[in-house]
């Protein structure tokens, strides 16, 4: 599984495999592992779970491309929670992009949809 990074503006503050999506609607979602430049932004993410767009969110693959999308966001409630976990969001991932960087989220979607064989 890919390792993505998440950058706010030029700042690297995490990683991500995004271990988890919703292929027709372009999502990909999973553990946010912050590093500690994360300190910088984390207040923000923790106050407002609706509109990031200040922080300038991106996530890149693993050669540095920036994942067209249309929003990038990071859901801390480990205060609130008590616990180190933290979700990123990338939300409205187009296809074909989608496809390609996520090819085991579509085939796990298509699988679904197969028949059973069983005996």
């Amino acid at each position: 599984m890919s390792n993505f990074s998440v950058f706010s503006g030029d700042v690297l503050v995490g990683y991500s495999s995004l271990e988890a999506a919703d292929a027709p609607m372009g999502v990909a979602w999973g553990e946010f592992r912050p590093l500690p430049t994360y300190k910088s932004i984390q207040s923000a993410c923790i106050a407002n779970h609706s509109d990031q767009s200040s922080l300038l969110l991106s996530v890149r693959t693993e050669v540095g491309s920036v994942i067209p999308c249309a929003g990038v966001s990071i859901l801390d409630c480990s205060v609130a929670a008590g616990t180190a976990l933290i979700e990123l969001n990338v939300l409205g991932i187009p296809y074909p992009d989608f496809a390609e960087l996520f090819p085991q989220h579509v085939a796990a979607y298509e699988n679904r949809f197969k028949p059973s064989t069983g005996a």
